[in-house]
């Protein structure tokens, strides 16, 4: 099974710090073979209150989803990811099919 990472965030409020971060997640998200908005289908976004966007990050595994999460070096991209809005993480196994 797959693994997930479901963000769900506010429109971005901090233009520099997301660039910062995309910056630094790309050789993170290329060392754990992360694929961003891998859904055939990407979630519907229905019941929002303050949340703007929804992104899904497909993993090989649960396993690979929780250390990406727990390497260092996602630590200090993180940072600059919280600056840029505010989001929930969700991590969690499953098969949400191949894009198309």
């Amino acid at each position: 099974m797959k693994g997930y990472w479901l963000i769900i965030g506010t429109e971005i409020s901090d233009q520099e710090a997301q660039a910062e971060y995309a910056r630094r997640w790309k050789p993170i998200g290329e060392k754990y073979q992360a694929r961003s908005n891998a859904c055939t289908v990407p979630p519907m976004l229905v019941e929002a209150r303050d949340a703007g966007r929804v992104i899904v990050v497909e993993l090989p595994s649960l396993e690979i989803a929780k250390a990406c999460y727990n390497d260092p070096a996602y630590d200090e991209a993180r940072r600059f990811a919280l600056r840029a809005s505010n989001r929930v993480l969700l991590i969690f196994e499953g098969d949400l099919g191949e894009a198309g």
